[in-house]
């Protein structure tokens, strides 16, 4: 297998992953930068769940199709925009989740109330549900998300990136369960925020590779269990 197949089975396995969590549904998608102006992504007209290797498609960053079966989803705009501000960042994933986007609906800050979700804390706040399907909505978004590995999108959904496709899918992962204690604790009375020492002690701990392959894995292990 080459390595440009191989990057293409930890794409679908990502977006299979983040379907099976209800983290992407039948919209949302991730990208694999192979160059300063190239990617991989997911077609816009695939169905997640049944997500193939076919269903992966080369395009450049102005979204010409390079090789593949399809064309990119309209707001590939996300992940060139982000490319081409961050040379840090291999891997981005956008989804549209529900518990951190019910926080964007009403204003609600986000708040590190479990130790992973400390990793992406704080966390900017793009303020306008508008898709990011052109150069300019591209480049608010980047300039959002800063050096930052997250961003919310106000009524939208959220963006993750990373030095590679675990790392993104994981932080995916993070910000919505984090997102999930918040809002169910706030049905209660007001959640704990971790104090600024705590954040600092946790982001040293958990911020480790080894850790990203042990949750991409948990998620992996029960990928084909239905």
């Amino acid at each position: 297998m080459t390595d440009k197949e191989t990057q293409k089975q930890s794409l679908v396995a990502c977006i299979r992953m983040l379907e099976q969590s209800n983290i992407i549904d039948y919209n949302g998608h991730a990208s694999i930068r192979l160059s300063d102006d190239h990617m991989l992504i997911n077609i816009g007209s695939c169905q997640r769940s049944r997500l193939t290797s076919h269903d992966i498609c080369t395009i450049n960053f102005n979204g010409d199709v390079i090789e593949g079966n399809g064309k990119p989803p309209l707001e590939f705009h996300l992940h060139a925009g982000i490319y081409k501000a961050r040379k840090d960042v291999q891997a981005i994933v956008h989804a549209h989740p529900k518990w951190s986007t019910f926080l964007t609906m009403v204003g609600q800050d986000y708040q590190p109330v479990y130790a992973q979700g400390t990793l992406i804390y704080p966390m900017p706040v793009l303020d306008t549900p508008n898709s990011i399907n052109n150069p300019t909505m591209a480049q608010r978004l980047a300039d959002t998300l800063g050096e930052k590995p997250a961003a919310m999108m106000k009524s939208h959904g959220a963006v993750t990136c990373g030095k590679n496709i675990v790392e993104a899918f994981v932080l995916a992962n993070y910000l919505e369960e984090n997102a999930y204690r918040q809002y169910q604790a706030l049905q209660i009375g007001k959640p704990y925020s971790f104090s600024e020492t705590e954040i600092s002690a946790c982001q040293a701990k958990l911020w480790n590779e080894s850790l990203f392959n042990r949750t991409w894995d948990h998620f992996y292990s029960k990928l084909n269990q239905k």
